[in-house]
């Protein structure tokens, strides 16, 4: 059930958040935009609101089965950590234990995540002009179509490790950023329910989920900042060798700075975003617990 119930959550939560995630993407990746505001004007005014939902789709469909491969992973791997601890799968566990389960979360989300990051990102970055804005210059066609087609060009030109473009950055970042998530948000679910209370209110979850989040994306904004670069990165280009030579160049370039670009909006969007995950997760699990006993 931990499946299903992290896969309504995950879907939810990226219909929320995918317009600030393409301004994220684009500030990361594009040194056109001077900052949040100026990408958003940027962006409706040539390709009006469906150039803020390029792509949103598939993150949609993908999201779901990330989320629900995230939670369920995370909820298996617990389990199993403490029956071999502690001789019962519904143990308390400890802060490592959830830590654990949490960077396994993330390692096993990565494995799947990577081409539909990958083609997300490509798509997110392609500016086309909307129909209804006039141009002097003849528009060309969008290299990109669609999601699918992004991936079988890719796949074309790039081969399949184009489709794992960014791999490493993404390991690193979803394994240590997954940890404190679980972490955070158990520690201020138990922080935050009163004594004799066996689970937390939705407040308390919708709480939890939403500062889990925000300290969850604090963490991993420069290792995302790396990996949207390293994905951006088509096969005429070869700008960056990996993951440290990306950095090296970023920061050589731009500064150290760079590597925070998008912090803000990360953490304003993760806000909500993970409230709509977490709340979600735990209605959908006391409903089919309340029904199925």
């Amino acid at each position: 059930m931990d499946f299903i119930a992290g896969a309504i959550g995950g879907g939810l939560s990226t219909a929320v958040g995918y317009p600030l995630d393409t301004v994220k993407v684009r500030i990361q990746t594009n040194r056109h935009y001077n900052g949040i505001w100026h990408c958003i004007q940027e962006t409706y005014r040539t390709e009006k609101i469906r150039g803020f939902y390029k792509g949103v789709s598939a993150s949609v469909l993908t999201v779901s089965v990330m989320s629900s491969v995230s939670f369920g992973t995370y909820r298996n791997f617990l389990c199993t950590i403490c029956k071999l601890r502690y001789g019962a799968a519904d143990a308390k566990p400890s802060k490592l234990d959830v830590s654990l389960a949490g960077g396994a979360a993330g390692a096993a989300r990565v494995v799947f995540m990577t081409p539909s990051e990958v083609a997300k990102v490509r798509m997110q970055t392609q500016r086309n002009p909307h129909p209804s804005i006039s141009s002097s210059q003849p528009v060309s066609k969008p290299k990109y179509r669609g999601s699918l087609h992004c991936l079988r060009v890719i796949t074309k030109e790039e081969g399949f490790g184009g489709l794992y473009k960014g791999c490493s950055a993404l390991l690193c970042r979803d394994c240590s950023s997954s940890a404190i998530y679980f972490l955070t948000y158990s520690a201020l679910c138990d922080w935050l329910t009163p004594a004799g209370k066996n689970k937390p209110g939705f407040l308390v979850v919708l709480l939890s989920g939403g500062f889990a989040g925000v300290l969850a994306w604090g963490f991993a904004t420069p290792m995302d900042v790396i990996k949207s670069r390293m994905q951006t990165d088509e096969s005429d280009q070869h700008k960056y060798k990996g993951l440290i030579h990306c950095a090296r160049e970023s920061v050589r370039k731009e500064g150290a700075k760079v590597l925070f670009k998008g912090l803000g909006l990360n953490c304003i969007r993760a806000f909500p975003v993970n409230m709509v995950v977490f709340v979600t997760y735990e209605a959908v699990l006391r409903f089919t617990d309340h029904y199925t006993k």
